[in-house]
């Protein structure tokens, strides 16, 4: 007899330099305020600068904060590193990071889910912002993940906008060094091929499949004017199977989230058969 379904909630978030500006870490404690009331199963961070150094002494100090176990892939070019956070009881099974095939790095991590035979892969990834072709090479890595029968998560700072959505408002007042990054081949409108490439592999928009009016992403209020449109760069996709359970999906927009990172964090709930 089968059990009952065990609920996941999973929160990503590109923390802009893990929330410090230089020694001010006052974003950073505004975080993990955020990340503490949300309690998240699963953490899957963008942008975990300098965790790296001091023996992992941020990422430590981290896990000890939201109660969490976290797992780092380091990105040796560009220090932007990728990280994943699990909270029992979610069990560690394999942990692969790749910074060779990506211009930051890609963390996955295999979990086992309590009462299921099937484990769960577990996705972070920050694809490069400096244009879609490279962006559709990184984008080829992760469409083999993507088996619709299996149970796994993709989530990340994609810097592409989705076929779904609408022409991200100011797009075309942005420098144009800042509006090349998202150009589509025909220079005009925004390129939207890394998203509809990844979903023709089979992963599910899950901002798409659940709220069709998806609110922007990017940028937070307090980073108004700088190198963004407004628009949805963030994103949770899953297989078939894992999406059959999605529940919820929500851009967190608050007076805190506005002011902790030039992007909104983005939590999903997943029901999975046990």
């Amino acid at each position: 007899m089968k059990g009952a379904a065990m609920t996941l909630t999973i929160l990503t978030w590109n923390t802009l330099f893990a929330g410090r500006d230089g020694a001010d870490d006052r974003r950073a404690q505004t975080q993990i305020n955020v990340i503490s009331q949300i309690r998240p199963d699963v953490f899957l961070m963008q942008e975990a600068k300098g965790f790296d150094a001091g023996g992992g002494a941020l990422l430590h100090a981290l896990e000890s904060q939201i109660g969490m176990r976290g797992f780092l892939a380091v990105a040796t070019r560009t220090g932007q590193n990728v990280a994943i956070f699990i909270r029992e009881p979610l069990r560690p099974l394999s942990f692969e990071m790749d910074g060779a095939n990506f211009h930051h790095a890609l963390a996955t991590l295999k979990v086992a889910l309590p009462g299921s035979g099937q484990p769960l892969t577990l996705i972070s990834a920050h694809l490069c912002p400096n244009g879609p072709a490279v962006r559709r090479r990184e984008a080829a890595y992760l469409a083999v993940q993507a088996a619709a029968d299996s149970y796994a998560l993709l989530t990340g700072d994609f810097n592409s906008a989705s076929p779904h959505d609408p022409e991200p408002e100011g797009f075309d007042v942005l420098p144009a060094h800042h509006r090349a990054r998202y150009l589509a081949e025909d220079l005009k409108g925004t390129d939207r091929s890394v998203l509809t490439h990844l979903e023709a592999a089979g992963w599910i928009d899950i901002g798409h499949a659940l709220v069709k009016a998806v609110t922007p992403t990017v940028p937070a209020a307090a980073f108004a004017g700088t190198e963004f449109a407004t628009m949805r760069c963030d994103y949770v996709l899953a297989t078939a199977a894992l999406a059959a359970g999605a529940s919820r999906y929500e851009v967190i927009r608050t007076p805190e989230t506005d002011a902790a990172s030039d992007h909104y964090p983005v939590v999903a709930t997943f029901e999975v058969p046990a």
